[in-house]
């Protein structure tokens, strides 16, 4: 359970807003281990698009939840809840301070409220709705999931096929519909929250207070990761022919533009400001989560002295927490 977790200390922001330079810098001053709060990090062979931390970094401080999957395999939210909850167990256990760094709201979300106890993916159920979809097309998946599940269809595009094929997944496998779990959840979630805002973490979130001060690192991230062989990297994952768009790991932002570029879909030419919009479009998202977390604390991210911010507020935490 949440409630029972050792003390963690978490660092949220939208893309591009300096988190590894300050997790880094925070793990030079206290003896810590960082937890990958990253739904891309996860999965091997995608690093320069995912921004993925260097040889050096990954060596400075011990790292986890980062290659921990092909990019042809899921990694759920569930499953991130479960691996950090062991995580932060085992890392305050060895005398440490667990370290919770990434972007990834939705994983920050299930951890700190809880989640619903719906059934786990199921690959032969895939497959078969994949098949289905294959030969009648996502649209007519949509109407057949109105049908069984008229709550999630009505909030779900015709054309999402990911989020489609998972309701229809756990109605075929358990006879409910989605919309069952998410409301059962729900009580367990407001009670899980309540206790679980009683000391057990602090969240420091860095925000920009300049839309355009994170717009501008964002479009120098993508160039610069276009100079850094991005394109090979995608073209090496397409070549090993069993990836496509459908899954969460193509879906990710960035390598979707790309993959979707190289299938012909638009010219080249328009990747790079497809990419950027879209990883601007990320970035939005992200710091609307952040700002429904009433309990975090914030730091100006464009601030000359955000380090140094984020390294005071750090202190300020573990010394209230030492306090008699």
């Amino acid at each position: 359970m949440n409630t029972a977790l050792p003390f963690h200390l978490c660092l949220a922001g939208p893309t591009a807003s300096g988190k590894t330079a300050a997790a880094l810098a925070i793990a030079q001053q206290r003896p810590c281990e960082i937890i990958s709060v990253d739904s891309a990090l996860v999965f091997r062979g995608m690093d320069i698009g995912t921004a993925k931390p260097s040889a050096e970094e990954l060596a400075a401080v011990p790292h986890h939840l980062i290659d921990i999957r092909d990019p042809l395999n899921a990694y759920s939210a569930a499953e991130f809840v479960r691996d950090a909850q062991t995580l932060i167990a085992d890392i305050a256990a060895r005398g440490k301070l667990p370290l919770l760094v990434g972007g990834t709201m939705l994983y920050f979300k299930a951890l700190f409220d809880g989640i619903d106890d719906m059934p786990a993916a199921n690959p032969e159920v895939r497959a078969a709705l994949d098949a289905e979809a294959a030969e009648k097309g996502w649209p007519a998946m949509h109407a057949e999931l109105a049908q069984v599940d008229p709550i999630t269809a009505a909030r779900l595009a015709p054309a999402d096929s990911q989020r489609i094929q998972r309701a229809l997944e756990v109605y075929r496998i358990s006879g409910l519909p989605l919309s069952h779990f998410h409301a059962a959840g729900a009580a367990i979630k407001t009670e899980a929250a309540g206790a679980y805002s009683t000391g057990a973490r602090a969240l420091i979130s860095l925000e920009p207070t300049d839309r355009a001060w994170l717009h501008a690192r964002i479009a120098q991230r993508f160039d610069a990761m276009l100079a850094q062989g991005f394109m090979n990297e995608v073209q090496a994952l397409r070549a090993r022919g069993d990836l496509h768009l459908d899954l969460p790991s193509v879906r990710c932002v960035g390598y979707r533009q790309a993959w979707e570029a190289l299938d012909g879909l638009w010219p080249m030419a328009e990747l790079r400001d497809k990419g950027v919009f879209a990883t601007r479009q990320l970035a939005k998202r992200q710091i609307t989560w952040l700002r429904s977390m009433p309990q975090r604390q914030v730091v100006a991210a464009d601030a000359p002295d955000a380090l140094a911010q984020v390294l005071m507020l750090v202190d300020s935490v573990l010394a209230k927490r030492s306090a008699p």
